[in-house]
């Protein structure tokens, strides 16, 4: 007598239809929604919440429930630029003006212009950036793809690892399926350190997602141009563009963009009251990050 060993139910056996009957499950099982929850929970959030969980309802139900409740709270469409502008001073964390070839949103990161150590504003900035990121995502997608230039970072201006694991926490636990793929280019081999301490803050769908690129090997260059056109890819990242940021340019695309934000969600008259006194008070700055060829 052979015994057959059944095999685990697998993201890969769930089909279109089996997946479509999930999402359902899952709807069901959270019950009524209203308001901005509702508004939240489209199919496709629920399909993202579903992918993290491997497919798994109820673990799905308890990390959607959990994110509507840090939503709740934290509102982070309500977050506006005025806000959280100081932290983009230096253009340690901007939006390119171009998408990957998926047509993602690209955000840029530039560890090393890190100058604030407050966890709260630091956290908050992120989140204003990834909102603002899925605002801009081309039609029919759904992740983003991250380049981190590690020019001038150092131990001084290193992110706290408080201020690190909380950013973490943020994507992975409230933006499940949102990133595509991040580019750690060309870190210095102190950085080794820090890494070390980091990935184990990483679940292991988020960590294969991250890889180490570096100039003059050619598997980075093949790795980043499948990702990317050469053309506007920054020569940070050994593309043919140049990189340069602007703040006082990027705050003005920002408010433009608070004023879709808030008639996305329906708070239009908010957004124009902050609108009004923001872009006079930015002072130019040393560029959205304005890409330009070389």
């Amino acid at each position: 007598m052979y015994l057959i060993r059944r095999q685990p139910h697998t993201q890969q056996e769930n089909g279109p239809s089996e997946r479509d009957a999930k999402v359902c499950e899952l709807r069901d099982a959270l019950g009524p929604l209203s308001g901005r929850s509702l508004q939240f929970c489209t199919d496709s959030c629920l399909r993202r919440y579903l992918e993290a969980r491997n497919w798994n309802v109820d673990k799905a139900k308890k990390m959607l429930e959990e994110t509507i409740k840090w939503r709740a709270t934290f509102k982070p469409e309500e977050i506006r630029w005025h806000e959280v502008a100081h932290e983009g001073v230096t253009g340690k964390i901007s939006r390119a003006n171009f998408h990957d070839r998926s047509g993602r949103t690209v955000l840029i990161m530039r560890p090393g212009m890190q100058t604030t150590k407050c966890t709260e504003d630091n956290v908050r900035y992120m989140v204003y950036l990834l909102e603002n990121g899925i605002l801009n995502l081309a039609d029919g997608q759904e992740q983003m793809s991250w380049l981190i230039d590690f020019t001038g970072w150092s131990l001084s201006t290193n992110i706290p690892i408080k201020t690190t694991r909380d950013c973490i926490n943020v994507l992975q636990n409230h933006y499940p399926q949102r990133l595509a793929i991040a580019f750690l280019y060309n870190p210095p081999r102190i950085f080794e350190a820090f890494w070390k301490a980091v990935r184990y803050f990483l679940d292991p769908i988020t960590f294969k997602k991250v890889k180490f690129a570096y100039p003059n090997k050619k598997e980075s260059s093949e790795l980043m141009q499948s990702y990317f056109d050469i053309e506007n890819l920054p020569s940070e990242f050994g593309g043919k563009a140049s990189l340069e940021y602007d703040h006082e340019e990027f705050s003005r695309l920002m408010v433009e963009d608070d004023e879709r934000t808030a008639k996305f969600w329906g708070s239009d008259e908010k957004s124009r009251h902050l609108a009004d006194d923001h872009l006079p008070q930015m002072a130019p700055v040393p560029a959205p990050l304005a890409i330009t060829a070389s």
